[in-house]
């Protein structure tokens, strides 16, 4: 009887080890978080976005990803434990005094924010950039910079993937001891080039272009 009980018992501290370690590796996992923000703005536009990244991330990369995004507010308990946070949208966004100092206190201590404009946010995203770097500007970023080359290489920037206004596509960073701490895209709309090939009817090579730049964004957060 008494082996039969250290049996039972070995065979749940094993079942135990393994529950656990498949929770570890869950945990562990890379994956994106969504900013939900409050003003207005469709922070939830392309649902299938960043599932398609990851995806790709996987299958070009090294690197452990999840199969979906989190989405996350600036005052979440958990908020601080994503290496990269994702916002997009078509309109306006407002950040609390509260949420402005959280931020800034995120990006200030390795955190990373990729911002794509998908048509609208744009003067609401640079005033809310100003109230959390007073001091720091959105400078656009050269074309040989690390970000454009950590992984794919593209020698003009960041890619034209959908069309809004016409002319070129734009790229920003705002740059904190040499790193930049957020990256914002202008006129090119990269995530619509995640989302599923139906949604916005982007040809499979300009889909691609989106899918690598995006990579290159996610290696350079990881990474620096």
């Amino acid at each position: 009887m008494k082996k039969i009980i250290q049996l039972f018992l070995l065979i749940l501290l094993i079942s135990s080890l393994n529950l656990y370690s498949q929770q570890s590796t869950k945990m562990s996992l890379f994956t994106i978080a969504r900013l939900k923000y409050q003003g207005g703005g469709d922070w939830y536009n392309d649902p299938s976005a960043i599932p398609n990244l990851l995806n790709y991330l996987k299958q070009e990369t090294m690197i452990q990803a999840a199969d979906d995004e989190k989405k996350v507010e600036i005052m979440d308990q958990e908020f601080f434990s994503y290496p990269m946070i994702f916002m997009t949208g078509h309109g306006k966004i407002a950040f609390s005094d509260e949420e402005t100092a959280r931020l800034r206190l995120y990006l200030l201590n390795g955190g990373f924010l990729y911002a794509d404009d998908d048509y609208g946010m744009d003067k609401y995203f640079r005033t809310m950039m100003k109230k959390v770097f007073p001091d720091k500007d959105l400078v656009e970023l050269p074309f040989n910079h690390p970000l454009y080359h950590c992984h794919f290489h593209f020698d003009h920037g960041v890619p034209k993937i959908h069309e809004h206004d016409g002319g070129p596509p734009h790229a920003y960073g705002i740059f904190h001891d040499g790193r930049v701490v957020v990256y914002y895209t202008f006129n090119t709309n990269i995530s619509d080039g995640w989302a599923d090939p139906d949604v916005h009817k982007d040809p499979e090579q300009v889909r691609l272009q989106a899918l690598r730049m995006g990579v290159n964004i996610i290696v350079y957060a990881l990474t620096n």
